[in-house]
Order: C-alpha cells, then structure tokens, then sequence
C-alpha cells in the first residue's frame, strides 16, 4: 500500500540491497533475499509491438509518496482524499475495461473519455489537499500541482516495466500476451477478470538459475536469536478490504481483500484507543499485533462470497480464495548489533502494492516453492512449482526504525531496510526484523501457446493487473505483558523463544 520514499534505489544500490537482505530462519534452515536487481533487465526481443497499441491499465502520479510531511492536524483529511484518488483510478480502469470497443472506434476515446475526466477530478482532490495544509498553516509541496495528469499505458509497457522478467536472467513467454485461456473466461490482459495475470507472469521455477546471494557476515556484537509467535492461518476467514494504516476510516480503502491473523477487530475504523480490546488469533495471548496480507486466489472460475463486492469481483478479485497451510511468524536479530523493542503501535508495510504503475523502487516480493527457497525467488514472476512442491510467499520487513515515530506520512519514512552490510544508517535504530512466510498448496499453472491454465494470483488495485511485484504485507505491533520487550531480550540474547 505505501512507497517507500527515502530514497530511489538505482539498479547497483538494489544490487548491494538485494546482497544484505538474504535471511536464515531457524530450524529448516530457510533463506530468502530482498532480490530486485534482475526485475529491471529487459530482454527487448520479447516485447510487445503491434498487439501493444491497445492500452493495458493507467499509470497516474502517486501523490501519496509524494507526501512525507503532513501536519497531523491535516492527517485525518488528507488520508480521505489520498483515498478518494485510489477510489478514481478504480472507477476510471473499470470504465477503461468496458469499453474496448469504443477504444477500437475512436483513437481519442481513452483520452478523451477516461484520462481527461480523470486529470480533472484528480485536480479537484489536490486542490482540497493543499487547502487542508493551509487551513493548519501549512504549505502543502508545489510538486503536487503536476501530478494530476495520468497515462494510458499499453500492454508491454505493463509487461516489461514491472511483469514481464524473472529473477536469474531468464524469461518465459513475452508481452505479447494478450490474454490466456482459464475455463474459457480470460480476455484482455489475461486473467479471469480480463485483469490478469497473464501467460508472462508465470515461469517454471525449475528452469531458473539460483539466485539467492549470501547472508551478510555477522559481527561480535550481531543479535541471533529467533522469536516465533503462532497465530494460525486465517481459518476462520477473518477478512476485509479496508486498510487502516493508509486509508484510516475509508470502506473499502485497499480496493482489494485482506486475510487477517493476530488481532481480530482490525479494520478502517480501528485506532490506538481500541486496538488492545481486539482479541488475538495468537497462542501467546499477550501478541494482539495486526498481522495483513492480500489474499491468494486461484482463477478456477469459482464464484466466491465478494463475487459481487467492492474489493472483489466489482474490482476484478476474483476466483477461490486459498488459505495458507502454514503461516509462519518469526522475529529475527541484526547481524551487526542488538535491537530495541518495537514500539507500542508501530506500523509497517514492506512491499508496494502499485509497482506495475510505480516501478520496482519498494517491490519486497519472495515468491518460490518448497525445496527452492534456498536457491531461487522470484519478484516479477509466480513460480510453476514441481509436483509435490507448493508455493511459497515470504516477506522481510524493514528493521531500522527512526526511534521516535510509529508511523510516517508516507507510511514509509520512519522506518527502513539495513544496508549492504546489515547496519542502519541516518541514526536509524535496529529493531527485531518481522519475518513471514506463506504457504500453499496450488494445483501447477499450465502455460501453452502463450495462454494459462490454472492461473493463480495475488489480490491488488485492479489497475495492477495482479503482477506478481505488487504482493505486499502489513502490520502493526500490539502487545501486553512486556512482550515487546521479551521479544527484543530473546533475539539479543541469541536464544529461540
């Protein structure tokens, strides 16, 4: 949902990143990589060219990561209207998908009928943004005035700026995929919702090369110790589209569905004042945290309970929605020194949910399978597993913290990723690393003749196209009984509690 905006990475910065994120967790040895060097490499004989003069999705400005600094007599405002944007950009995509014939007659259709309307309510929301820092006095950014226009973006730009490469230099199917076969629903941009996924953002993980790098090197004063919380696997189908950490007090402000672990009364109108009288899924009663992830599905034409919703089938969600086998919860240590407790409340989000317009800068996702998480993760691709292997989603969040603030404007700015080296920089303090990894168990994609069958995906802003980059996880620390001190005293002092 958020961006991170401290700093744009280049393709040798990701690099260094992607070589201080590999993570170990305790016992089957798991390792995974913060890995989006190769998500920038293009293979230009696989692009599209004339299938592409169709446009794909819309590529607006997001002026949310924009705003790192906004009073917070302002806050409560500008969220509303940061979600009225997200809630535009869904209504101008459905219109742009409805009405591919008019397209078809008329080149000035979607410029005329989509993204100029859309350039024109955007300004209006702006507008009401920059009066609502005045009204605190403040002054909002000037850079905002030029963020209202949107872009039509066809389908290999889609493709090739954030869905079409795979992680080991090798890739599968190209952007001129327009579109699979799945019980004979799929069309457009492929997908059972006309959304995607496509043929291209699949790949056997058997044909790519190992690309997990090595663990940072610890030092004398590294913190090794494992804490693991069990809070189930969303069994009991706890869900929402909501998402309070961005769009706090807005129905629907993910635009897509949420499975919920930890506690069990989070959604838009939740706050500090009630998030302790929640409940936990947790077998440690004192870990009420939020624990949110968009759900998984598998396109089988399944007509599932929101077929009918916002967030779902309204907003081209849609399938069987598949629930974990395994959830599993780790906090890890620093490999260069000790951590502090994370603070009561504090938010975080890893992973951006709008990479397919916003590029790779802040993409945090591990796809693999069982018996290759050692060896090979994906961002821009979901894996084709082997028989008898199952697919796996892992997330590592941010573990520097700026020692004062629990959230940030942007949701982004007051915590971030250790260096190459495994150190904070700017003054950041190490906290214990929110660790996350998914399983489940998906019958295998089959791609042929550039259409899938089978096809499975993440849930996302129906713009997004459900591009394998855009998974994204969420979480908020709640706990009792010095819990969250506990947890820092267990990895500090090398134990697994």
């Amino acid at each position: 949902m958020g961006r991170n905006t401290r700093k744009r990475r280049t393709p040798l910065a990701t690099k260094a990143i992607a070589a201080s994120a590999a993570l170990a967790l305790g016992g089957g040895g798991l390792v995974w990589a913060n890995y989006y060097a190769s998500a920038h490499e293009t293979n230009a004989q696989n692009t599209t060219k004339a299938a592409a003069a169709q446009v794909a999705t819309i590529t607006c400005p997001d002026v949310g990561q924009r705003l790192t600094s906004v009073p917070s007599a302002a806050k409560s405002n500008v969220d509303r209207e940061l979600a009225t944007l997200d809630k535009q950009v869904t209504e101008a995509y459905a219109r742009l998908a409805s009405t591919r014939q008019a397209q078809a007659n008329d080149a000035g259709f979607v410029q005329n009928a989509i993204l100029g309307p859309l350039k024109d309510k955007r300004v209006a929301v702006i507008d009401r943004i920059k009066i609502d820092f005045r009204r605190v006095g403040a002054s909002a950014p000037s850079s905002l005035d030029g963020l209202a226009a949107c872009t039509g973006t066809a389908a290999d730009q889609a493709q090739t700026n954030a869905g079409g490469q795979q992680q080991g230099g090798q890739q599968q199917g190209n952007g001129q995929q327009q579109g699979g076969q799945n019980n004979g629903q799929q069309q457009g941009n492929g997908g059972q919702a006309g959304n995607g996924p496509s043929a291209a953002d699949f790949v056997d993980i058997t044909k790519v090369r190992p690309n997990v790098p090595a663990k940072p090197r610890r030092t004398r004063n590294a913190s090794t110790g494992t804490f693991t919380t069990r809070c189930g696997v969303n069994a009991n189908g706890n869900r929402n589209t909501d998402n309070v950490i961005v769009a706090p007090g807005v129905t629907n402000g993910a635009h897509h569905t949420h499975d919920y672990i930890g506690n069990q009364k989070i959604n838009a109108f939740s706050d500090n004042n009630n998030f302790l009288q929640g409940g936990t899924s947790c077998r440690n009663k004192n870990d009420l945290s939020a624990y949110y992830w968009p759900v998984l599905r598998l396109q089988d034409g399944t007509q599932e309970f929101d077929q009918n919703r916002d967030g779902g089938g309204k907003e081209g969600n849609v399938g069987k929605i598949l629930v974990a086998q395994q959830a599993q919860i780790r906090y890890v240590g620093s490999p260069t020194s000790k951590v502090v407790a994370m603070p009561q409340f504090l938010r975080i989000i890893t992973g951006d949910a709008k990479t397919t317009t916003n590029g790779l800068a802040n993409a945090n996702a591990h796809w693999s399978c069982t018996g290759f998480e050692n060896k090979v993760q994906l961002t821009t691709q979901y894996p084709i597993c082997p028989q008898g292997s199952k697919v796996v989603r892992t997330f590592a969040f941010q573990s520097c913290w700026d020692g004062q603030n629990i959230d940030s404007a942007n949701h982004r700015t007051h915590v971030a990723f250790a260096d190459a080296g495994g150190n904070c920089q700017n003054g950041f303090k190490a906290i214990p690393q929110l660790t996350m990894r998914l399983v489940y168990s998906v019958p295998r994609p089959v791609v042929q003749n550039g259409q899938v069958k089978n096809a499975y995906a993440v849930d996302g802003f129906p713009e997004q196209l459900h591009k394998p980059a855009t998974d994204h996880d969420d979480f908020i620390s709640i706990t009792t009984g010095g819990l969250a001190k506990k947890i820092a005293n267990c990895v500090n002092s090398g134990r697994r509690c």
